[in-house]
């Protein structure tokens, strides 16, 4: 299985799918988020927070000005936002190396931007807008690591739209 595709009628849906994620994910977990203004990527992200440990979403904000927001969890939660970064040295200036190989799961939102400093494997996440509160989560592994991963993901009872 090389992804997946789910759909998701509420902000709570991606919340929880979200949430399912966080509870798969290990020390070292890169998710690469790619969705146009508004698809929801912060919202995953605050379910994906939840399944790490995190005690209050309210503190899960899109960081797109402070470009890094770190949470606490049973890992550490780095979110990273690459919307207003222009060039591939503001990447590197961040030190993105110590967040993505370092102790936590790093969580990206606009990776598309900058696709060539990703690690190979990685797991990606595309939310299409479908409607005013519908979305499409298509799912894409890089790796064997993240096809286990989402493998379990569809064991834990998420509702699955089609399977590549």
């Amino acid at each position: 299985m090389n992804g997946l595709i789910l759909r998701s009628g509420s902000e709570e849906e991606t919340i929880n799918c979200g949430r399912t994620i966080g509870n798969l994910l290990d020390r070292g977990d890169v998710i690469a988020l790619i969705g146009e203004l508004g698809a929801g990527k912060t919202y995953l992200t605050k379910g994906v927070a939840l399944g790490l440990g995190a005690k209050d979403i309210k503190e899960i904000t899109s960081p797109t000005f402070t470009i890094i927001n770190e949470y606490s969890g049973r890992l550490p939660i780095f979110h990273l936002d690459f919307f207003r970064l222009n060039e591939e040295f503001e990447v590197e200036d961040l030190g993105y190396e110590e967040f993505f190989y370092g102790p936590g799961v790093s969580i990206i939102e606009w990776a598309e931007k900058f696709p060539q400093i990703l690690p190979k494997e990685y797991l990606e996440v595309k939310i299409s807008i479908l409607g005013e509160s519908k979305r499409e989560l298509e799912f894409k592994v890089w790796g064997d690591h993240y096809r286990e991963m989402i493998e379990k993901f569809q064991i834990e009872g998420s509702r699955r739209v089609r399977r590549d």
